[in-house]
């Protein structure tokens, strides 16, 4: 006959309190190590944000800075018109490339501007450069996208005639087939514009005497959610780190940048011996802050700091000579405009 075995009731009362919190705190374990990631949504902007393999500058440095940060992070790219209503649902935790022309952001939890964008007017025609405010357009037909022109900031500006376009390439054909002498736009996208033009030996676009208008890429989350304000704490910290020391330069094709790194109220000069060559010139430095540089300017190769351009450019290892870098703008797509030019 087989025999049970008895146990003590204070033994088996222990044993299970044990073995429950035991389980409870591996199951919270598995839910800690699955937990799901912040999902960051954006609309497409070529050049900038792109979920189909084009070149993307946000995705490629939001990628590396997320990482840097250790930020579990899930980046998607949707139609515009989605995008708000799905934060405000809660179907998305934020944003990752947040643009703010006047729009009500009272909801979000902002990051400090990572990328700044420039507004620039420009065109075909060299009296662009004598334009330094937006009444200096009054009357005059103004290409823009349809992402700058339906936000509070341009729909105030009644003066001029805006031409909306849904596209960054249905602005620019506006353009090349003079349906409007003037574009607005940033001032990378124009950069992009005129090496395609150039590599193509065509006339490159003037731009304004300044930017019309500034603003800038920033993380936005929703307020309510949890651990949000050390989220954007340490995308910052991350984000004035990585600037200082480079390792913006790579992700957003840009040799030369522009940062007060010191603190002496100079915008410093950055460069990283993975893109920087001692040919490329400074005229085309990029500001990250919006301050100007000056004779007391340093040159930063790496994070590691310069007294001098000679010095810095001592330090490089790229070969100078090199073919003219290739548009981020796609030239098959943009060959019909090229012929229109």
């Amino acid at each position: 006959m087989a025999r049970c075995l008895a146990f003590p009731l204070s033994i088996l009362t222990h044993r299970s309190l044990f073995l429950g919190i035991s389980l409870a705190l591996y199951c919270c374990s598995v839910l800690q190590l699955h937990a799901a990631a912040t999902t960051l949504g954006a609309s497409s902007f070529e050049t900038y944000i792109s979920d189909d393999g084009e070149p993307a500058r946000i995705n490629r440095l939001l990628e590396n800075v997320f990482q840097k940060a250790g930020l579990d992070v899930e980046l998607r790219v949707m139609r515009d018109a989605f995008l708000g209503s799905s934060v405000l649902t809660g179907k998305l935790d934020g944003e990752f490339a947040y643009v703010n022309l006047g729009e009500d952001s009272s909801h979000l939890l902002l990051s400090d501007v990572y990328l700044p964008a420039y507004l620039y007017a420009v065109s075909k025609d060299a009296d662009v450069e004598s334009v330094k405010l937006f009444p200096h357009l009054k009357d005059n037909r103004v290409a823009i996208e349809n992402r700058f022109a339906n936000t509070p900031m341009f729909r105030t500006l009644k003066e001029i005639k805006w031409s909306r376009n849904p596209s960054t390439f249905d602005a620019f054909r506006q353009l090349a087939d003079d349906r409007a002498p003037f574009l607005l736009t940033t001032e990378l996208l124009a950069r992009e514009l005129n090496i395609l033009l150039a590599n193509d030996n065509e006339e490159t676009l003037h731009y304004s005497a300044k930017p019309l208008a500034q603003t800038g890429f920033q993380l936005a989350v929703r307020k309510d959610l949890d651990g949000a304000k050390t989220m954007i704490e340490r995308f910052d910290d991350t984000v004035s780190t990585m600037q200082n020391d480079g390792a913006f330069n790579a992700p957003l094709s840009l040799p030369w940048l522009t940062k007060d790194v010191d603190g002496d109220g100079s915008a410093d000069f950055i460069g990283h011996s993975d893109i920087t060559r001692s040919s490329d010139s400074l005229a085309t430095a990029y500001s990250l802050d919006g301050k100007p540089t000056s004779k007391n300017s340093k040159f930063y190769i790496d994070g590691k700091a310069h007294d001098s351009l000679e010095d810095a450019q001592a330090s490089l290892v790229l070969d100078n000579a090199s073919a003219p870098r290739a548009s981020l703008l796609d030239k098959t797509t943009y060959q019909r405009l090229l012929r229109r030019w």
